[in-house]
């Protein structure tokens, strides 16, 4: 059996779907799932999880990622930071007639439909620009929002801030038994990334040996499981840098027992030292 599928209905009186959704992130839970219809999610700012495909990233300030249709991916509001919001669109690759996206004017447009199916994480002015617009689609009425989402397209299509976050030509095939040993993973780090994680202990977890499990590990997951921990930790040391805690602190409670490693990774990571870091949130500059 596959990956949990998805069914979407469309919006009455609309030919796609659109969801505004304001709530707590821990509303959400490791959703992994698929549908056939293309999906365009704008988180409006904060921290949290990307998991499209076999990537798995951490944003910050927001995010704007455009998905192919049957695209695995997981909800955006999982191990997200403070209050989240989101408008979601999702439609069909006919949704405007079977022939609408051949058209000549359309063959940007298709292109960028091609390109979804790795996953499509947008920054920079495209992102401002595209998010501010999405934020007003949910006032606007049933034509004026057909209307903006071409013009949209069309935006996205002739754009370069962005990056693909899967390889042409990737397989997702996770099963409900893949389904399972990753939440218990997931749950399992959740719980203790404070601590010493042992890989014997995760390897146990999984029913696999050592060597089954770091091989299956990357396999499916396209990091090996000390990248996708420190990942996690440093997301978390994020979170914390944004409180009153010394970096030093956060060192130590985010799972990391070496200042001078938890410093590298951060910046092999976040591209910023946690002094930094914790610097420009001081400044209001993240």
């Amino acid at each position: 059996m596959k990956t949990p599928f998805e069914q979407v209905q469309n919006d009455e009186g609309s030919s796609f779907r659109l969801l505004h959704e304001k709530m707590s992130p821990h509303a959400f839970s490791w959703d992994y799932h698929y549908h056939p219809e293309y999906e365009m999610v704008f988180v409006f700012d904060g921290r949290g999880r990307r998991h499209v495909g076999n990537h798995i990233s951490y944003y910050e300030d927001g995010d704007l990622v455009f998905m192919g249709s049957n695209l695995p991916h997981a909800g955006f509001g999982y191990d997200s930071i403070g209050e989240y919001e989101q408008v979601v669109i999702q439609f069909k690759y006919d949704f405007l007639g079977e022939q609408f996206f051949d058209r000549p004017e359309m063959a940007p447009v298709k292109k960028l439909l091609e390109m979804s199916q790795q996953g499509i994480q947008y920054y920079g002015k495209t992102f401002k620009t595209i998010g501010s617009r999405l934020k007003k689609l949910p006032a606007m009425n049933q034509f004026e929002r057909l209307m903006e989402l071409i013009s949209i397209f069309h935006v996205l299509a002739k754009s370069t801030e962005y990056n693909l976050l899967n390889a042409t030509g990737t397989r997702y095939d996770f099963n409900y038994k893949d389904q399972a040993r990753l939440k218990k993973v997931y749950d399992y780090v959740e719980m203790h990334y404070q601590d010493h994680i042992n890989i014997k202990d995760m390897a146990d977890l999984a029913n696999l040996t050592v060597p089954s499990f770091c091989n299956y590990f990357k396999k499916i997951m396209n990091h090996t499981f000390t990248e996708f921990l420190n990942d996690f930790r440093i997301n978390k040391a994020c979170q914390m840098l944004m409180t009153e805690k010394s970096v030093a602190d956060v060192c130590f409670e985010c799972g990391f027992t070496n200042s001078s490693y938890f410093s590298k990774v951060f910046k092999e990571i976040k591209g910023k030292s946690p002094l930094q870091f914790k610097n420009m949130v001081a400044r209001k500059q993240i």
